[in-house]
């Protein structure tokens, strides 16, 4: 693999980096920011000079020279519509992620990093008559979070107003379907697997011949128990929750996002943690290791019977997936329907530089996002 590449990945107080070289990880950086830093901007949307000049700092601190960068990857952010893929970073796309259009989220910075470095690259090598290796460098986003592929009869919810959407893992999972192909010596996408995504939250996801055809919501409420979601709650007492008058508005999302699962029951969101409660005798946490095992488990079956049964592999994957006791429960479980493999942990900046090569050595396809239109494949 040839040629140098720069990843993007904003988050609220953090600006995590990764430099690769001809394929090689250089270095994988997180940048803090203090609170007395952020606290001068009203938004994360407004920090964007300031996060740029600690990326070019940081860069000439490693020697790097920002006119050997050719590509600049960044972390998606919450746009619609789109396909799972590829997209160069054009004005449609700065303008939805700047206006939160689609959702706020400090991933929507990434992208305009990307773009606003990618730019200033341009022009010092144009000011000092450098001839690029592969072109114009141009920034990019992969897979991102709100990628909609599902079929028609997986988006329709009970009453017209409860349309499914979707928001997940993608990046992730889409990077351990292309490894579990590599692994088993596909040539092409031809597989449909489900991959489980396992962390704070969890989507759990079809992929059929290199689409996204069913997944859960991971932010929404939409999903299994997570160690800080509450997951799918019964209505009415949710209902009653919402009116009872004890609570606003962002306490109840707070208690099903953030506060719920292993938060609720522990006050710990990690579960190893509660492995170590269950272990030492504790029955509640027995029977929340039995009760996530079993949700992740169902959801993984449903997506089953959107495929008919014909399920390829079963892939686990995400933080919780180092967990062998709650892996082995789970192949256990969900064994029957098909093989089931363990991809542990997750790396966002590694592959984000996979997809940066994908496009460097002309093996992806680069969509063009518009704001208006459903991207065709």
């Amino acid at each position: 693999m040839k040629g140098n590449i720069l990843v993007i990945n904003t988050g609220s107080t953090t600006t995590k980096l990764g430099y690769y070289s001809d394929g090689e990880r250089v270095f994988d950086e997180k940048l803090e920011h203090t609170a007395d830093e952020v606290a001068k901007y009203k938004s994360v949307m407004d920090q964007s000079d300031m996060r740029r000049m600690a990326i070019k700092a940081f860069m000439k601190k490693k020697g790097i020279p920002l006119e050997d960068v050719d590509i600049v990857m960044a972390r998606g952010g919450l746009i619609t519509p789109v396909i799972t893929g590829v997209y160069n970073v054009n004005q449609d796309m700065r303008d939805v992620l700047f206006s939160g259009r689609d959702g706020v989220h400090a991933c929507n910075l990434s992208a305009i990093l990307a773009d606003d470095i990618a730019h200033e690259i341009n022009e010092i090598r144009a000011d000092k008559g450098l001839e690029p290796r592969f072109g114009t460098t141009t920034a990019y986003i992969a897979d991102p979070p709100m990628a909609d592929e599902m079929l028609p009869e997986c988006k329709m919810g009970g009453i017209p107003e409860f349309t499914r959407k979707t928001l997940f893992h993608a990046l992730n999972s889409r990077a351990i379907v292309r490894r579990y192909l590599k692994e088993h010596g596909h040539k092409v996408n031809d597989v449909t697997v489900v991959v489980a995504h396992m962390g704070g939250g969890a989507t759990i996801s079809l992929h059929r011949n290199g689409k996204v055809i069913d997944v859960n919501h991971g932010l929404g409420g939409d999903g299994p128990i997570t160690p800080e979601r509450a997951g799918c709650c019964p209505p009415f007492e949710l209902i009653d929750m919402c009116f009872s008058g004890k609570y606003t508005k962002e306490e109840v999302k707070k208690k099903l996002v953030g506060r719920g699962g292993a938060v609720a029951y522990f006050g710990t969101n990690s579960m190893l943690d509660v492995e170590n409660m269950a272990d030492a005798g504790n029955e509640l946490a027995i029977t929340f290791l039995k009760a996530y095992v079993l949700n992740i488990c169902k959801y993984i079956a449903s997506m089953s019977a959107t495929a008919d049964g014909k399920v390829d592999a079963i892939l686990l994957t995400g933080g919780i997936a180092h967990s062998k006791k709650l892996m082995d429960d789970i192949k256990a479980k969900i064994g029957f329907i098909a093989p089931v493999e363990v991809f542990p942990g997750e790396d966002e900046i590694a592959s984000l530089a996979e997809n940066g090569y994908l496009i460097l050595s002309g093996q992806t396809k680069i969509h063009t996002y518009n704001k208006d239109h459903i991207i065709e494949d």
